[in-house]
């Protein structure tokens, strides 16, 4: 693996030097420019909101959003799971004895 290097992200117009690996570096920009929108859109949503305050209510819009995708994830996996314990159940009375 490389070595980490400086890249520069801007949010909210200020720039950030961040090191990373090569590998990580078009993630962290999707990163940044992701914060950089919601950070925009709490300010729009807030015209006397701090900076401070901002990045927290950007945070916990985000935080909000990953819990939210994980719990459909969570509750996608179970559904799956069922429907493919389902269909093991119907494959073992049709040809039993034959799955084990």
């Amino acid at each position: 693996m490389s070595g980490s290097e400086p890249v520069a992200v801007n949010i909210l117009d200020r720039e950030f030097l961040i090191a990373c690996t090569p590998e990580e570096r078009e993630g962290l920009l999707t990163a940044a420019r992701y914060l950089d929108g919601k950070m925009r859109e709490m300010r729009n949503n807030a015209r006397t909101a701090t900076l401070d305050r901002i990045a927290i209510l950007a945070a916990l819009n985000i935080s909000h959003e990953l819990l939210g995708a994980r719990q459909r994830e969570a509750s996608d996996s179970a559904q799956l799971a069922e429907k493919l314990q389902a269909m093991h159940a119907k494959l073992e009375r049709a040809f039993p004895g034959s799955l084990q």
